[in-house]
């Protein structure tokens, strides 16, 4: 009994494979135009990500190639968003395949907990608490892992990136 009670305990802190994109399919991709250097001028400026972000209609259609490529069972477009593992807050490339993957919208560890990392990780960037190469690489190599490091515990209000 004393095992199934820890277990359950644990179980809402741990992710699933599914959580995390296949790095093989979406490894991420940077936006070569972003620097450190010019942050304030461009990812940091209220508005920037809405002039970069690509047309649904593009995102729509990779959404269900991705679907079928991911194997996914569930195959309702309506149950994922096409999300930017690297963001476009913190310079992903707005247009890149490997930087965008049908994200679950229904798991603990969905597109919700990803957007509050997104906005966290964007005031840090462009507070200079956090490169913006480091923040790319926590997005990139394991959100979820990023997510537990910067979100939890953090005092900043949870808004839009832009």
């Amino acid at each position: 009994m004393k095992k199934f009670v820890l277990l359950s305990a644990l179980l809402p802190a741990l992710s699933f494979g599914g959580d995390l994109p296949d790095a093989r399919l979406t490894p991420g991709s940077i936006n070569p135009e972003i620097t450190q250097e010019n942050i304030q001028q461009t990812v940091c400026v209220k508005g920037y990500t809405k002039k970069i972000r690509p047309a649904a209609s593009y995102t729509n259609k990779l959404k269900k190639t991705q679907i079928r490529q991911y194997g996914y069972s569930d195959t309702n477009p309506k149950d994922y968003e096409e999300d930017h593992l690297i963001a476009l807050s913190i310079g992903g490339n707005p247009t890149d395949p490997a930087n965008l993957w049908p994200q679950s919208r229904k798991s603990e560890w969905g597109a919700d907990k990803k957007d509050q990392l997104e906005f966290v990780l964007y005031k840090k960037v462009c507070a200079g608490e956090v490169s913006l190469r480091d923040a790319q690489h926590a997005m990139a190599s394991d959100w979820i892992g990023a997510w537990k490091k910067y979100v939890t515990g953090s005092n900043i209000k949870f808004g839009n990136a832009d």
